[in-house]
């Protein structure tokens, strides 16, 4: 198995444990908690307006850096929140993109290079409307102005944004926690561990599914539940032909098969291809939001090279035959984690309408 980068590994390394590098960094760790509390304490105080759209907003986010599964549950929360009722929208920061003084709204198959990697995928896995843009209210304004049957917003990512108002915010984390619980770059934390306190559902992504069900969790304490992510057949980047994973097994259909991963945690995808009885070699780790200019895959031998959804987006046009696509879906500990989510919408819309005589919606 490939290892990732070396510069990827060694902080990652560092932040599990409160060791020399860690203890070496405090000083600049302490300017990020001043930094960090005093932005929020201008926000929560309104010396800093933030934004309230006439919609509910979910925000889905993390206080780890990186990737810790964030898009699979965005993605699940569009489609739980469509299947009870809602016409959701989503707002993004469009990572990686060149958006400028405008945001970009669009729908169904859009193009990596200008809404992101994420973005992108979150459109096509669900219909949905998305507006990106480095500022997420400017991008909610300019998703209702083009959608105005949306109903409610899902925020892809924007937990520290706080320029946008919430109903409710519901934090990604997966096996690592809260790592050695110390702010960036002494841990990895945007923000301090106490804030999970504050936000209204915990959701951990695990390598697999747990036991049992979370039992249901009394209003005022975060909600908490398992996620794991279940792959399903792979997909031919080329002709979108469908084959089960046990093709790419050994004693399956192809001799060689290679794999690859430009997320926050590519172990976390060869860690699913090796659960399901597959034994990529090599497993090829590369940065997150890996832009495919140029294709890594030209000196893998191997006769077919699993990649993750998210890369499935930007290679479609590197015209390699051997790329198949694992898509995941995201499962869930809680049964009723989606009932409760919008039953909550609904609250707040329902105060949202009681607050509309107040005046019209601050615009940015």
């Amino acid at each position: 198995m490939t290892p990732p980068a070396p510069r990827a590994v060694f902080p990652q390394r560092h932040w599990q444990h409160d060791g020399w590098l860690a203890r070496l960094l405090r000083p600049l760790a302490a300017v990020t908690r001043w930094h960090v509390e005093r932005r929020r304490a201008h926000y929560l105080s309104g010396r800093r307006p933030a934004y309230r759209a006439p919609v509910p907003v979910v925000v889905v986010g993390n206080i780890y850096v990186g990737g810790t599964g964030k898009t699979p549950v965005v993605i699940a929360t569009v489609q739980a929140l469509r299947a009870r009722g809602w016409n959701p929208g989503v707002v993004s920061r469009g990572y990686g993109t060149r958006v400028g003084p405008q945001p970009r709204v669009g729908q169904g198959e859009l193009d990596p290079a200008d809404y992101g990697d994420e973005p992108a995928l979150i459109a096509r896995a669900t219909g949905a409307p998305v507006a990106v843009h480095p500022r997420r209210a400017l991008a909610a304004q300019a998703l209702l102005a083009r959608h105005p049957l949306v109903d409610v917003i899902v925020s892809d990512d924007g937990l520290q944004h706080l320029a946008l108002a919430r109903d409710v915010e519901i934090v990604v984390q997966d096996e690592r926690g809260v790592g050695n619980g110390r702010l960036l770059p002494a841990g990895p934390l945007r923000e301090p561990a106490a804030r999970l306190d504050t936000v209204h559902a915990v959701i951990t992504n695990r390598p697999r599914a747990p036991g049992a069900p979370a039992d249901a969790i009394p209003d005022g304490v975060p909600r908490r539940a398992d996620m794991w992510l279940e792959p399903d057949a792979a997909r031919h980047l080329q002709s979108d032909a469908r084959r089960p994973l046990a093709d790419f097994a050994p004693g399956g259909a192809f001799a060689a098969v290679a794999a690859a991963a430009g997320i926050g945690n590519p172990a976390r995808f060869f860690a699913t291809l090796r659960a399901a009885g597959i034994r990529p070699d090599p497993s090829l780790a590369l940065p997150d939001h890996y832009d495919y200019r140029r294709s890594p895959f030209d000196a893998l031998a191997a006769e077919a090279i699993l990649i993750t959804s998210k890369d499935a987006i930007k290679c479609r046009t590197l015209g390699d035959a051997r790329l198949w696509e694992v898509p995941v879906q995201a499962r869930f500990s809680d049964p009723a984690l989606f009932d409760w989510l919008a039953a909550r919408a609904r609250a707040a819309a329902a105060a949202l309408a009681r607050e509309s005589a107040a005046g019209p919606h601050k615009l940015l």
